[in-house]
């Protein structure tokens, strides 16, 4: 058996994580050097306030912060719900009311996997015609149906533009947590985009700010750009990992399409 990871070496590994120095972080966290080495080291036992305080300063996610306090001896601080817990109904309706709100065009809200867990009436219609049925089926990752090439990667116009927006999103948030299922959907995803060549490695410069979706169908292309929101004060670790993807026609056409509330023919 491997031996068991203390508090200090989440903190440590955290603090590199960010690459700061142990001044720098003892700086931020208004502590002396030397308590955050003894920390670190195991040489002095944090509080739970310690733990919390310096997770806060070195913006821990909600799951690892409860993976410090178990390592330090003390019960987790936040919860993690399911989304159809009764506790998380004003959540629930929250995403419900901006999903529902931002039809005709799509929106989907997706989990720290980019698994969808719910999406508005807009969605079905766009993904509904994809070679590889299985992409559809519950739970539904979101990358893999993006980029797979049974998926929707043969329709969409600008595939090495929008990987390659997709794939740097998932190295930060790779970086940021060190999540292993994150780390083995990159590399199915790199096996996907392997007939993409150099394209997806050298994107050509255009004269979007943003960069769009464009997606292919029988009626012709229609191009979103995207927005992500997030839950701003979240205390459950559920909801400060789930996120809302809404789309928004980027053009007049897309706009007059999808207001006459027809089903794409893709």
């Amino acid at each position: 058996m491997g031996m068991a990871v203390t508090v200090g070496d989440h903190l440590r590994a955290w603090r590199e994580r960010h690459r700061l120095s142990q001044l720098h972080c003892a700086l931020e966290a208004d502590i002396s050097q030397r308590h955050l080495s003894f920390l670190e080291t195991g040489r002095s036992r944090p509080s739970r306030g310690m733990v919390i305080h310096l997770a806060e300063r070195l913006n821990i996610p909600l799951r690892e912060r409860n993976a410090a306090l178990l390592a330090a001896g003390f019960a987790p601080a936040y919860s993690e719900r399911s989304l159809d817990d009764p506790e998380m109904d004003a959540a629930r309706l929250a995403i419900r009311t901006i999903l529902k709100g931002h039809e005709p065009f799509p929106a989907l809200a997706i989990d720290r996997h980019w698994n969808m867990v719910h999406a508005n009436d807009a969605v079905g219609p766009l993904v509904a015609n994809v070679a590889n049925q299985a992409l559809l089926e519950t739970p539904i990752n979101v990358l893999r149906l993006s980029l797979h090439p049974q998926g929707l990667a043969p329709r969409i116009e600008n595939l090495a533009e929008w990987r390659n927006h997709l794939m740097h999103r998932l190295d930060r948030q790779i970086t940021a947590t060190q999540d292993q299922v994150l780390i083995d959907l990159r590399g199915e995803l790199l096996i996907y985009g392997e007939h993409l060549g150099a394209a997806s490695a050298d994107i050509a410069a255009t004269d979007s700010v943003l960069v769009p979706l464009k997606l292919r169908t029988a009626d012709g292309t229609l191009s979103f750009i995207s927005t992500t929101t997030v839950f701003g004060t979240p205390r459950d670790v559920l909801l400060s990992e789930l996120a809302i993807e809404a789309f928004f026609p980027e053009n007049n056409s897309t706009v007059q399409y999808l207001n006459r509330g027809r089903s794409p023919s893709c």
